[in-house]
C-alpha cells in the first residue's frame, strides 16, 4: 500500500515537472517572438514608410507634369479685353469659359471693334491702338505690322498655340470634284470666273470674302494679298455667317473659312482640296453626309488629315502679345501659357482645332 502511494506521488512530481518544463518553453518561444517582433517592427515600419513615399512622390511627380489651369503661377489679376479672330470663337467659348472659372482672378472680356468687322486684322490694329490687351489671330504678323509696332517703341511677338484647317465651301448643288490651291488663288485674283474652267458646270463663280485688312484667315495660307490683289469679281462680307448666307444663295457662290466653323454647317457643301488635281483631300470625314440628312448628321473636320498635313490648306493660331513689360504682356503671356498647359491643349483639341504638343 505504501509503496503504490509513493509511486503515485512520484508520478505527480513528474507530471508536475512535465507540464512546468512546458510552460517554461511556451515562455520562452513567447518571449523569443515578442523580441524578434519588437527588433523588426520599426525597421518594416521605416522600409514601408519609404517605400509609400516613395510611390506617394511618383505619383505627385507624374501629376506635377499635367499642368492644369489651377497649377499655373504668374496668372495676373484684373479685367483685361482683348480680341481678334472670329475663328477662335470656338476656343472662347469652351476653353476660356474654363479659364474664367477656374481662375476668376484673370477676367476676360472679348471686344468687337466699332468701326469694322472683327477678324485677325482689325484685332492687330485694336492692339496697336491701345484697344485691347492682347489679341488671337489665325495668321501670321505681316511686316508692316510689327513695323507700325516699332514705330511705336514695342514690338509683337506672335506665340503659336494650335494649327486649324482652312476649309473651302461651295453651293450644296454645285457639282465639281474639287480645287488645287493654285486653281483657288486664280479665282480669287479674277483669274478663273467659271466653274466649267476647273471641271464644274457652266456657271460664274461668285468668291466671297472679307476684307483682306480684317480677315480671320490669309490666303495663300500664311500670305496676306492685300486688298489690290484680289479680283474685281469678289463680294466682301462682313463675316462669315453673312458669307455661309450668301453662299447658300448664290449657286456659283464661294467661301474659304476655318474648317471647324464650317465643315459641320447644312447650308454648304465643303469641297476637297488638292496641291494637285490628282491629290484631292477632304476637308470632313468622309463619306459626306448628305444635305437631306443634316442637322441630325453633320460633317466633322478631317482633323487627322490636317494633323498629319496631308491636307494642304493649314493655318496657324496665335495669341499676338505686346511687348513693352507691363500689364498688357503679362496678361498675354499667361492666357498663352493657359492655352499652352496640358489642359489647355487638350481643350483646344476638345474645340476642333489640332493642338502644337
Amino acid at each position: 500500500m505504501n509503496d503504490d502511494r509513493r509511486q503515485r506521488v512520484s508520478l505527480s512530481k513528474d507530471a508536475v515537472q512535465l507540464i512546468r518544463g512546458l510552460v517554461i518553453g511556451e515562455l520562452v518561444t513567447i518571449l523569443i517572438i515578442g523580441g524578434l517582433w519588437l527588433w523588426l517592427r520599426p525597421r518594416l515600419f521605416i522600409a514601408y514608410g519609404a517605400s509609400s513615399s516613395s510611390n506617394q512622390s511618383t505619383d505627385q511627380g507624374s501629376g506635377s507634369r499635367t499642368s492644369t489651369f489651377k497649377t499655373l503661377t504668374n496668372i495676373p489679376s484684373g479685367s483685361f479685353n482683348y480680341g481678334g479672330s472670329t475663328a477662335w470663337a470656338p476656343i472662347r467659348q469652351l476653353v476660356d469659359s474654363q479659364i474664367q472659372s477656374t481662375r476668376p482672378e484673370l477676367h476676360l472680356h472679348y471686344v468687337h471693334p466699332t468701326d469694322t468687322s472683327p477678324g485677325s486684322g482689325s484685332g492687330i490694329r485694336m492692339l496697336l491702338n491701345g484697344q485691347v490687351d492682347f489679341t488671337e489671330s489665325s495668321r501670321p504678323l505681316t511686316a508692316k505690322e510689327s513695323a507700325m509696332a516699332q514705330q511705336q517703341g514695342f514690338d509683337l511677338v506672335a506665340h503659336q498655340v494650335g494649327t486649324d484647317g482652312i476649309a473651302v465651301v461651295v453651293n450644296p448643288a454645285l457639282k465639281v470634284s474639287g480645287l488645287t490651291i493654285d486653281q483657288l488663288q486664280q479665282i480669287y485674283q479674277g483669274h478663273i470666273t467659271n466653274w466649267k474652267q476647273v471641271g464644274g458646270p457652266d456657271l460664274l463663280i461668285t468668291p466671297f470674302s472679307q476684307k483682306p485688312e480684317n480677315a480671320d484667315t490669309a490666303f495663300p495660307p500664311n500670305q496676306v494679298l492685300e486688298k489690290q490683289g484680289l479680283g474685281s469679281n469678289v463680294e466682301y462680307v462682313y463675316s462669315t455667317t453673312e458669307a455661309l448666307r450668301r453662299v447658300h444663295q448664290t449657286p456659283g457662290g464661294l467661301y474659304f473659312a476655318s474648317a471647324p466653323g464650317v465643315v459641320p454647317q447644312c447650308m454648304v457643301k465643303p469641297l476637297p482640296i488638292g496641291r494637285t488635281s490628282t491629290q484631292f483631300i477632304s476637308p470632313y470625314r468622309e463619306p459626306l453626309v448628305p444635305l437631306n440628312q443634316c442637322p441630325l448628321k453633320r460633317n466633322q473636320v478631317n482633323t487627322e488629315a490636317i494633323k498629319n498635313g496631308t491636307y494642304p490648306l493649314i493655318a496657324k493660331l496665335f495669341v499676338i502679345v505686346k511687348q513693352n513689360k507691363n500689364r498688357e504682356q503679362q496678361a498675354g503671356e499667361a492666357y498663352t501659357r493657359l492655352l499652352l498647359s496640358d489642359q489647355g491643349q487638350k481643350e483646344i483639341e476638345q474645340a476642333g482645332f489640332i493642338p502644337i504638343r
